[in-house]
């Protein structure tokens, strides 16, 4: 997809002149630099070399404690921390973040096994749009949406069920133990990203089947298959694999846009880019946990490619180690180096 056209991808607004590319007549005694536009024409040797560098965990503390003063929050929430606005968003949110988990499941009571809905980092982007004002309900939705503002207004808590009545929703899918991965192909075949396992016969249920986990399984079983196994040594291109029509974003575009942007496509990622289509980023519905202080929503008025600097910035202080914005093939790489791509990167896409 043709990423818009726009001014250069511009520097972030925490960033210190020291550390700013200055534009002049080079010193004799040092070589060329190349600019971060530069560098992304031709293909890099690594990741690394296409990466905005990284806040210091100074400058993010900052940029979190004293965040710009623009900003465009709904008044029916203005000045209160987002969590406040009902414990049921706040407890699963907290539970979500808290424990790793990609998705959670939600039951009617609490020591029931059957389950009648899943929550997610796709749920909570969604309910963030919602709060800030960045999405309407439409006509049938508002009455619900009228309902939530009052109750905030008033200070009551919001149950997690009343929240994700709005908007679009994934549907929630279910498959006995009993059933064959063929089911489970095309039920994944229809957008679905997870599948509900429950025992045969009964809603109680006994695990959840993602994509990711039946593409590990076929790796790491693919020798079993001898049907999988053969169209390993395939390239992408030879199987006719792969979207060919992307949706992407522009690093100038603001954060708000690209949320936005995958909520109405229904995607769990979108690829950033800049002016020459190159991707510079990535941003998934799990990043926005970095959203969910009202001393963040900033951020969302902000570009694409300073979010990916924090994002970048916050997987480094977390996990002690720089982090690769970006994993990539080419349509010459065999399906065998993509899949274990996936399985050893846990990417999605």
């Amino acid at each position: 997809m043709q990423a818009p056209s726009s001014e250069d991808l511009r520097s972030t607004p925490s960033r210190s002149s020291s550390s700013s590319v200055r534009v002049g007549h080079s010193s004799p005694l040092h070589s060329h630099r190349q600019s971060f536009t530069e560098s992304l024409r031709g293909h890099p040797p690594s990741p690394r070399a296409t990466r905005q560098p990284s806040l210091s965990q100074a400058q993010l503390q900052e940029l979190l404690n004293n965040p710009p003063t623009v900003g465009t929050a709904d008044p029916t929430f203005s000045g209160r921390d987002w969590q406040t606005i009902g414990v049921g968003i706040e407890d699963a949110t907290n539970l979500l973040i808290n424990s790793g988990a990609h998705v959670l499941l939600v039951r009617h009571q609490k020591d029931e096994r059957a389950a009648h809905a899943t929550y997610d980092y796709r749920d909570l982007t969604q309910y963030l749009l919602f709060a800030t004002g960045q999405l309407q309900p439409d006509e049938e939705h508002l009455p619900i949406f009228t309902s939530l503002a009052k109750k905030a207004q008033a200070g009551h808590p919001i149950p997690l069920r009343d929240a994700k009545s709005l908007g679009n929703k994934e549907p929630f899918m279910t498959l006995p133990a009993t059933a064959n991965l063929t089911h489970a192909i095309e039920v994944f075949g229809g957008g679905v990203h997870r599948i509900v396992i429950v025992e045969e016969g009964t809603d109680n249920v006994v695990g959840i089947l993602s994509q990711l986990r039946l593409v590990k399984f076929l790796w790491e079983n693919g020798r079993n298959f001898p049907i999988i196994d053969s169209l390993y040594s395939s390239s992408v291109k030879e199987l006719g694999i792969g979207s060919q029509q992307t949706i992407s974003v522009n690093g100038d575009k603001a954060l708000k846009e690209a949320l936005k942007l995958m909520n109405n496509e229904g995607l769990t990622s979108l690829p950033v880019v800049d002016n020459q289509s190159n991707v510079i980023g990535n941003i998934s519905n799990v990043d926005v946990k970095l959203l969910t202080k009202s001393s963040s929503a900033p951020l969302l008025d902000n570009t694409c490619i300073h979010f990916i600097s924090v994002i970048l910035s916050t997987r480094g202080m977390n996990d002690g180690k720089d982090s690769f914005p970006v994993f990539h093939i080419n349509p010459y790489s065999t399906l065998a180096h993509t899949v274990a791509k996936l399985v050893a990167t846990k990417a999605h896409r």
